[in-house]
């Protein structure tokens, strides 16, 4: 089983790739519409339209990186070099712990770090700024901050040692996750308090889209949501005081492509919210 896995992610193609993307959005979007949590007054075409280009950026980012991590990638495996070899796991253990730390480093420390460092902030509050966050969010960033989520994935390969396909099967997993709670679907409370101790669900994320403090620095998490839990970092604010936005921009600009390409140079945006 373990075998057949790793022979198809070394070698997914492309076009699987981006079936996955194109599926996972059109699927949670339809699900948006049959049970939605906010009833936005929005043109969900136009809304999307804004999202969809920088997805379409985030894309031809990563796909410039791509070649670096497979580099990268195959580096380490070839010079044993990496945590993932200091200590002989089976195969499957290798593969948990390899997503596991992918997803630490790729996805909650980067993100972190994008809160703290305000040169890295400013970038991603681009992110932050959608007051109508529906699953067409997850891959509104800013190029600056593709570039910079881009670098810590091939960081995380790099430190880690992790074979390929190991990092296609973290991806996929990164890009129906993110769709998902990022989603605007009601979320029953049986799942939180199942599933939601281990995977992040929208209620835990769209808590992170609070337009103030300490809500916009809480819940890092993109697959696994114990990170948060065990780091300090998570947060409960009952839904129904949820107000998405950022309180240091003009939010009725958040569907404005120049006012958020430009946003990140903006030094009448504060970054020190």
């Amino acid at each position: 089983m373990l075998d057949l896995i790793k022979n198809y992610f070394e070698h997914i193609p492309s076009a699987h790739r981006a079936l996955l993307l194109a599926g996972g959005i059109t699927f949670f979007w339809l699900v948006e519409i049959a049970v939605p949590l906010f009833n936005f007054k929005y043109n969900k075409f136009k809304h999307a339209g804004l999202n969809l280009f920088f997805t379409f950026t985030t894309i031809v980012i990563n796909f410039l990186f791509a070649l670096v991590m497979v580099k990268v990638s195959d580096w380490t495996i070839a010079e044993n070099f990496g945590l993932l070899h200091v200590v002989q796991l089976s195969p499957w253990l290798e593969a948990i712990v390899g997503l596991l730390l992918l997803d630490f480093i790729g996805a909650y420390l980067v993100h972190l770090i994008e809160h703290k460092v305000k040169f890295l902030w400013k970038f991603h509050m681009v992110h932050h700024a959608d007051t109508q966050v529906d699953t067409t969010t997850g891959n509104r960033h800013h190029p600056g901050e593709s570039v910079v989520r881009a670098v810590f994935a091939i960081l995380a390969v790099f430190v880690l040692g992790t074979p390929i396909w190991i990092v296609m099967v973290y991806q996929s997993l990164s890009v129906v996750l993110t769709q998902f709670n990022h989603a605007n679907i009601k979320i029953p409370k049986w799942f939180d308090q199942s599933f939601g101790y281990i995977i992040v669900s929208p209620n835990m994320h769209r808590i992170h889209h609070h337009i103030k403090r300490p809500q916009t620095d809480s819940n890092y998490g993109n697959i696994f949501s114990f990170w948060d839990r065990l780091l300090g970092t998570y947060n409960y604010t009952p839904m129904h005081e949820i107000v998405y936005g950022l309180d240091v921009m003009d939010n009725t600009k958040d569907k404005s492509l120049a006012y958020q390409l430009k946003a990140p140079f903006n030094k009448s945006i504060k970054s020190d919210y």
